[in-house]
């Protein structure tokens, strides 16, 4: 074998830990200090659900200050032109159902799935920590301009502070530990998400605890096991409505059962945060959500979701595979190579009992369309950071599993602007194109009124006023490049796979034998191979970062009873993934 200086290192060092670095905050955006103006844009109007044509937007700092027609808005004349023509413009999406403190990874949720044997839950928290400022430019990324935090730790109050100071993020609106009729097991116990309260004082109490942190509502989790009745624990439900809104604040419930559900409305429940799962809406419950005006988020994918994580039948669009943590993404695969003895299922197993979609699933999209037909305030929201639910890229799956449901493009698109400004009382600033609230806006290529995938492609993204690139806010680094690729492979996207490559790309056999070159052979290489090898997988047991350069040191089985252990070397350059060299 040719002696090749960088190798031989890598090789002698491959015993050494991995380097997983997570991407880093988006670089700093400068706040505009002269006004905006959008010109001759078309306005897609979310409250009456119509395009207005060549209209003129003008932003001063972070306010709308005009907006109408062309010919009637007069541009300062100082200001930034941006040009609209032939484009469209809508209010920025809120997903209203997310959680900071969950990762979305494999093991984000111990109470659930405990695999503290394979990756430590402390570990799992302190990389949310730490990649707080790159998932919440995921965010931004996707059109995602506020982001509603719907229970965790105390630490979401200084949480929401930091990341609204900070404009390269969403708006964060929180609230902190929720209210609980039940204590699950494996969570931070120093600073827990969900507190247990076992009387309608302890529940109060709990109210006031977090009122000198201004929540911008109160959460409560109504959970009632096999064999208890719901009405035994709903004098604390009760309590905490009353405590909530007797300081003005609204009180959101998890009651994904008819029963629970009816009884938390019945109380004065604001919002429903869970869709109905258990049986499909009557005319008295439609009627029910639509006097008491309760807002519903139904959180179509998340339940879902596990179920593809158990299975490992997973279904990722290409959104998925380019704007979700692509560490935390490849996470979900590691059931295929977790040690039998660390790991309390068998995913084989496991797709003769749960089956994707299951039934809770088409009564949830029912009842979405149910709700929606009846007039009741539909928001949307995905459930983010729980397993195999990613920030930012899932709330895209989650409109599209809406469509599904039946729910018009309007009606999709209100769900993500305005009605979740209403449903949380915030709609005198956010939710609508309208003179004097924030300016967070997005700039679209094609009219989202008729074709819904649009979303999935933000031209610019406006927040407080100031413009963006998606490009901007999603980092790409060589080491986020390699494991891209590697979620596409092990997904066998082909189109995806191929997405990090230069176009010029050479594939070679160490030292220099030339295998491939450019993306056309890969493609029908690949995908080939993507057909044909049924348990086609590739575990990365090591990873060295070195500049522009990083060594894979990967087990890849499917081809005969053991591994294939193999080392890839993937040079960087301008962006791409230029270079590979393999070691078998």
């Amino acid at each position: 074998m040719k002696k090749h200086p960088l190798l031989l290192s890598v090789l002698t060092s491959l015993s050494l830990s991995t380097f997983a670095q997570a991407p880093p905050a988006a670089g700093k955006i400068d706040k505009p200090t002269i006004p905006i103006v959008i010109n001759k844009v078309n306005v897609v109007n979310v409250v009456t659900g119509k395009v207005e044509a060549d209209q003129t937007v003008v932003i001063e700092q972070d306010r709308i200050i005009a907006a109408g027609p062309s010919k009637k808005v007069k541009a300062p004349a100082n200001a930034t032109v941006i040009d609209g023509s032939g484009k469209y413009l809508m209010p920025g999406m809120t997903d209203a159902h997310i959680h900071f403190f969950q990762s979305g990874g494999l093991y984000t949720r111990p109470d659930g799935i405990n695999l503290n044997k394979v990756y430590p839950y402390e570990k799992d928290q302190q990389w949310v920590k730490d990649n707080l400022y790159g998932l919440m430019g995921r965010y931004l990324a996707c059109g995602i301009t506020t982001v509603i935090d719907v229970g965790g730790p105390m630490s979401n109050y200084s949480i929401r502070d930091s990341v609204n100071a900070y404009v390269a993020a969403p708006n964060a609106w929180v609230t902190g530990p929720l209210v609980s009729t039940y204590l699950p097991p494996n969570l931070d116990k120093k600073d827990p998400p969900i507190i247990k309260v076992n009387t309608p004082e302890e529940a109060r109490e709990l109210v006031r605890k977090q009122l000198p942190y201004k929540p911008d509502f109160i959460k409560i989790w109504y959970i009632v096991l096999p064999g208890q009745k719901a009405e035994k624990t709903l004098p604390i439900v009760e309590a905490t409505i009353a405590e909530s809104h007797a300081h003005g604040v609204k009180v959101a419930v998890h009651a994904t059962e008819y029963e629970t559900a009816r009884l938390a409305v019945t109380a004065g429940a604001d919002i429903l945060v869970h869709s109905i799962d258990d049986k499909v809406l009557d005319n008295e419950m439609l009627q029910l959500l639509k006097t008491k005006q309760t807002v519903y988020i139904p959180t179509l994918i998340v339940a879902q979701n596990y179920n593809r994580t158990f299975t490992q039948q997973f279904d990722f669009t290409a959104h998925d595979l380019r704007y979700a943590d692509p560490f935390m993404l490849g996470t979900l695969m590691d059931v295929q190579h977790i040690e039998k003895s660390k790991l309390i299922f068998d995913y084989k197993k496991m797709r003769n009992i749960l089956q994707v979609p299951d039934k809770g699933d088409s009564t949830m999209l029912t009842n979405v369309k149910l709700a929606q037909d009846a007039g009741v305030l539909v928001v949307a929201g995905t459930d983010a950071g729980n397993i195999g639910t990613h920030h930012a890229s899932s709330f895209y799956d989650e409109l599209l599993v809406m469509k599904q449901a039946g729910l018009s493009n309007a009606a999709i698109i209100r769900a993500a602007t305005i009605n979740a400004a209403k449903g949380f009382g915030k709609d005198k600033d956010y939710g609508s194109i309208s003179i004097g609230k924030v300016a967070d806006l997005l700039l679209l290529d094609k009219d989202p009124l008729q074709d819904i995938t649009t979303l999935s492609h933000i031209h610019t993204v406006i927040h407080r006023g100031v413009p963006m690139q998606p490009q901007q806010l999603v980092a790409v680094t060589p080491e986020i490049l390699a494991q891209q690729q590697l979620n596409a492979y092990n997904a066998r996207n082909i189109d995806a796979f191929l997405e990090p490559y230069s176009d010029s790309v050479r594939i070679y056999g160490f030292p220099d034998k030339l295998m491939m070159k450019g993306k056309e052979e890969m493609r029908k290489s690949y995908s080939s191979m993507f057909a044909n090898v049924k348990e086609l997988h590739c575990q990365l047991v090591n990873r060295i970062v070195q500049g522009n350069t990083v060594i894979d040191q990967e087990n890849v089985t499917g081809f005969g009873d053991k591994p294939v252990k193999a080392i890839a070397v993937y040079k960087i350059r301008d962006g791409k993934i230029a270079e590979v060299y393999f070691i078998q």
